[in-house]
């Protein structure tokens, strides 16, 4: 081959080098960058009672543990209120008693942690892997959404079973009568 020809070769090869990674560049500035949208982090859900655009009271990665549909259940997750004001967050459930908590401005409040309050559901109306209809209230505002239903067979969910619901350790006791007696 020509030097001629092998400098054309490279010519080309650099061109292209180029014209691939400004078409590369272009594509991820018309992207969207996934890192700044807000979204979820594990198996709750995130509700904001004042609109989507504004998350000054919302709820945070909320989720209801039970053993099945009908049983007690436990919220865990976190009520946030960021207005100047304290606010009483109410969480609804069909078939279930209102439950309602008070959060300081400015402060967040943790549901179902060692440091945080206990919140619960006296009845969960769906069974474990399925959502319940739910209404987060403050004053006058409320927002609908879906909140999950879980149960213990994830471990790290199993403590939060509510009491009545978690299995028993050993078995009973008591001799239990013989047929041959």
């Amino acid at each position: 081959m020509s030097r001629r020809a092998t400098a054309a070769r490279g010519a080309r090869t650099i061109a292209l080098a180029a014209v691939s990674a400004t078409g590369a560049l272009l594509l991820a500035a018309c992207s969207p960058t996934t890192t700044t949208l807000n979204y979820d982090p594990s198996d709750g859900v995130g509700v904001s009672v004042l609109g989507e655009e504004n998350r000054d009271l919302r709820g945070i990665n909320l989720m209801v543990v039970s053993a099945a549909e009908g049983e007690a259940g436990n919220v865990l997750g976190a009520l946030a209120n960021k207005t100047a004001e304290d606010a009483a967050f109410t969480l609804e459930a069909p078939g279930a008693a209102p439950v309602t908590l008070d959060v300081p401005a400015g402060g967040t409040v943790y549901l179902g942690t060692e440091t945080g309050e206990t919140v619960a559901l006296d009845t969960v109306g769906a069974a474990p892997g399925d959502y319940l209809d739910a209404v987060l209230t403050v004053g006058a505002d409320s927002k609908e959404f879906q909140l999950p239903v879980l149960d213990g067979t994830l471990p790290e969910y199993a403590e939060f079973l509510p009491a009545a619901a978690a299995p028993s350790g050993s078995p009973s006791a008591s001799p239990s009568p013989s047929a041959t007696e």
